[in-house]
């Protein structure tokens, strides 16, 4: 069925078909996933005596585009570009950890700078790991099911609510795999709780931007898929 220009069809029949935009919002999630992560990730700041991790202001960036990848390609493609940030940010654990650990120079003065910037620890980076693959996976699974749930309507209900999920799993895992036994019961699951609502708050502020973007995309590519009957397990990449 053809509405204007954008024709409503089931994720199976898109397949192969070529796609204008598909590789430039991929190119955008991994690289936003990764220097989130990169640069974000290792400072604190206080604003308005609230104190958060850099990153989160710009992790949530991921999580919309990825909105963006399940409503207008569907969930398999989500799928290939939640598999590819998952790659990525593991050959960035192995580079930094080989960078940190090579030794400095003489006269270097930088290490302490790297170790302290790059240097996570193993068990970071492992809860890293498992809570964005694991969130991704439930934000795009829930918004592809919502999706056809409610005949494409209501994106703004769609959007937040796979967040609410996906952020939901990613801090119910990251924070307790990172820090349990280091920080306190308490702080744990205050930070968890207060990390989750702001990234929940900063996706709900950014859905006008979520509609133009993927209307913009559903008009220039031409249609509109719906994962009528697609195989939603998250361990495979192919399309």
């Amino acid at each position: 069925m053809i509405d204007g220009a954008v024709q409503k069809i089931d994720a199976a029949v898109l397949a192969g078909r070529p796609l204008r935009y598909f590789d430039f919002v991929m190119a955008a999630f991994v690289v936003i996933l990764l220097l989130s992560n990169l640069i974000g990730a290792a400072k604190l700041s206080t604003l308005g005596g609230v104190t958060f991790g850099a990153g989160i202001l710009f992790f949530p960036l991921g999580y919309v585009i990825g909105d963006v990848l399940t409503e207008v390609y569907g969930y398999a493609r989500a799928r290939r570009c939640v598999w590819a940030g998952f790659v990525a940010m593991l050959f960035m654990a192995l580079m930094s950890w080989v960078v940190v650990a090579l030794p400095p120079a003489a006269g270097w003065p930088g290490q302490a700078a790297y170790e302290a910037v790059f240097g996570s620890t193993w068990r970071i980076v492992f809860a890293s790991l498992v809570a964005f693959w694991a969130g991704e996976f439930a934000n795009s699974f829930v918004l592809a099911r919502m999706k056809v749930l409610t005949h494409g309507k209501h994106l703004w209900m769609r959007t937040i609510g796979s967040t609410v999920v996906g952020q939901g799993v990613d801090s119910l895992l990251f924070y307790p795999l990172a820090f349990y036994g280091e920080w306190s019961n308490a702080q744990v699951l205050t930070v968890m709780v207060t990390n989750w609502g702001m990234k929940v708050g900063w996706e709900a502020l950014l859905t006008p931007v979520t509609y133009g973007v993927v209307n913009m995309l559903k008009r220039r590519e031409g249609l509109d898929v719906y994962d009528q009957g697609t195989d939603f397990t998250p361990f495979r990449a192919r399309l």
